[in-house]
């Protein structure tokens, strides 16, 4: 079969090489999926340069999260267990951890229902406790992470702020459903939101980015804000002065979502219900915005590591098919 290996650490374009390699077979509690479709998220990046928090023994397969096929011709949605990952046309995954795919989305779609909207659902509601009525604000909603957290902030009933770079991005966070968009390249965030809230600012904050947008989002949290720290996809990692967090009265929010899998699966499983019933009735849908071919993969993982796409990359072997 077909997968894409990096054999040492660097840009994903540079360190990716698509090869011929054995089918992998399943160990003890492991399935084997048809990979149908699988997902670039970010940490894909990360893990090619050796900076994520993850790292698997070389010579790896990138891809975290795929929509994948069961021998028996069941539509999972499932994590592949590294250091084979999804970009290849088969992964394995714990049999224990696979979750139905929703008949209310394409393969492509499934993929991307999984990190991204559980990260969101477990910030949003388990750690921020997201209200109907109050403001979120999204820092890069245009993108995978940030899309979801948009989505969900509206299915729950807040008013949605997104802050993006470009008048393209812009154009898609509108249509994503913020309430208001605030262009960072263009506009000063911190003055934009504070006029868009009438001086109070957000009552939560959802930030997979960090550096200078941490020290933004420390400027506009409301009164007994929060802020959920998801991530920092631009590469900095800020240091929070906490007598601000004091002065302010407002709560700095740590996210790991995969700690919950070891800690409490059951609320994964939880989660994922609710996730479907929400694309049921179409209150989410993931934002697919390309499906590229398994020969593409190292040039997409790329796009993304470079912050110039939107909403999600889906990349789709020539065994796989879109339901």
């Amino acid at each position: 079969m077909q997968a894409w290996q990096v054999h040492e650490n660097g840009e994903p374009s540079e360190v990716m090489r698509l090869a011929e390699v054995e089918r992998p077979a399943p160990g003890d509690g492991q399935v084997l999926l048809r990979v149908r479709a699988a997902n670039v998220n970010f940490p894909d990046a990360l893990m090619c340069r050796g900076q994520y928090q993850v790292r698997p023994p070389m010579p790896f397969t990138p891809g975290l999260e795929i929509c994948g096929e069961t021998e028996d011709g069941r539509r999972v949605i499932a994590n592949p267990t590294l250091p084979r990952g999804g970009f290849a046309e088969y992964a394995l995954a714990d049999a224990r951890a696979l979750l139905p795919a929703p008949e209310s989305l394409d393969d492509a779609e499934a993929a991307a229902l999984h990190i991204g909207y559980q990260t969101g659902w477990f910030g949003l509601h388990r750690r921020a406790r997201l209200q109907a009525g109050e403001t979120l604000l999204v820092h890069a909603a245009a993108g995978g992470v940030g899309s979801a957290a948009v989505q969900l902030g509206k299915a729950a009933g807040a008013t949605v702020i997104g802050v993006v770079g470009g008048a393209k991005k812009v154009a898609v966070a509108r249509e994503l459903g913020c309430d208001v968009v605030v262009d960072r390249r263009a506009e000063d965030v911190v003055a934009a939101v504070k006029e868009a809230t009438g001086g109070r600012g957000a009552d939560v904050v959802y930030d997979s980015v960090g550096g200078a947008a941490y020290t933004q989002s420390a400027k506009l949290v409301a009164f007994e804000g929060r802020i959920v720290v998801v991530g920092f996809a631009s590469g900095t990692i800020p240091s929070p002065a906490l007598n601000h967090a004091l002065v302010k009265n407002y709560a700095i929010l740590g996210l790991h979502w995969g700690l919950y899998a070891t800690k409490d699966p059951g609320l994964i499983l939880r989660c994922h219900e609710q996730l479907t019933e929400l694309a049921a009735r179409g209150a989410i849908k993931p934002l697919v915005s390309e499906r590229v071919p398994l020969s593409d993969a190292a040039a997409a993982v790329q796009r993304v590591a470079d912050g110039v796409t939107t909403g999600r990359v889906a990349v789709i072997p020539e065994n796989g098919a879109v339901a």
